[in-house]
């Protein structure tokens, strides 16, 4: 049976008890016991491990965070620090800031996938600013030059996000793209709970097998770093991992009658409040990353 993930700590946990043999593949983990947050990082070195775990070469950072559904603006605002410490490892930010382009992914109309639009909300946005007026509108204090865009779905534009985005990249030349969008997971336990961070780039709607034009170094022509949660699940995946936990036993394949189960996906009854909660938590870790040299200053 094909499981459809997005997370790449999920893909190396389906190959099984080799995982950790597999080589061109490494894995470290620490956790943050005050936060109750494990961070796993995943670095696919070789094109042999990224052929066996299904993902590209390069690294992926996942923080699982049990709590990040709770309503509790302060712990969301630790949860904003540690995110924003990870995007500053993987986007190219010298002492004079940087010039990034955030790409919000998804369908606004859509509650579990219209993450990557509510991020974009929420920032705080400078190149105009900067453009116009200079450091002089911050007190000549280092800005990193910030724009972003929702690029919308191919069915209301008729233009692949890809053919948008790079549109823009070759009229503003930022040196980075930032890119966020929903995900699918492969264990409902991490739905909603889990952030994975990597410097690979996005395919969007990979993980609901809807694939879209892949947005990368090499089609965009810059570094890009995708950020994302987990909204849905696979209903086909959770059928079967009921059935196998039940321990009956099934005359027919599991994966001959869930087949048609894959097309359906599944998401909390409480999403929209979630998208709503997490969507700010990501913006200000956004925020906090690209403007450090101005906040801390």
């Amino acid at each position: 049976m094909m499981v459809r993930t997005d997370l790449a700590l999920e893909a190396r946990e389906n190959i099984g008890e080799g995982a950790d043999q597999v080589r061109g593949v490494t894995v470290s983990e620490y956790s943050i016991p005050e936060l109750d947050i494990r961070v796993t990082r995943v670095n696919v070195d070789t094109k042999n491990g990224a052929k066996i775990i299904g993902k590209p070469m390069g690294t992926y950072v996942t923080l699982e965070v049990p709590n990040l559904r709770e309503p509790d603006s302060g712990y969301h605002e630790e949860i904003s620090h540690v995110i924003a410490e990870h995007l500053r490892e993987m986007l190219p930010i010298g002492k004079g800031g940087m010039s990034v382009l955030v790409v919000g992914l998804g369908n606004r109309d859509v509650t579990a996938d219209s993450l990557g639009p509510k991020v974009v909300d929420h920032l705080r946005i400078t190149r105009h600013i900067l453009d116009r007026f200079g450091t002089a509108a911050y007190a000549g204090r280092t800005m990193s030059r910030v724009s972003a865009i929702a690029p919308g779905v191919m069915a209301r534009t008729g233009m692949e996000a890809e053919e948008v985005i790079r549109g823009i990249v070759v009229q503003t030349e930022p040196d980075a793209v930032l890119v966020i969008d929903a995900l699918a997971a492969r264990s409902t336990k991490r739905l909603n709970r889990t952030i994975q961070i990597s410097n690979t780039g996005i395919h969007p709607g990979s993980g609901v097998g809807n694939h879209r034009n892949a947005l990368t170094e090499e089609s965009l022509g810059v570094p890009v770093i995708a950020i994302g949660i987990p909204t849905v699940v696979d209903a086909g995946t959770i059928v079967s991992d009921a059935l196998e936990r039940s321990g009956r036993s099934i005359e027919i394949d599991p994966a001959t009658w869930t087949s048609e189960l894959h097309n359906f996906y599944v998401t909390g009854k409480d999403i929209d409040e979630i998208v709503h909660l997490v969507s700010y938590t990501l913006s200000e870790a956004i925020n906090e990353a690209l403007q450090s040299e101005w906040l801390q200053s």
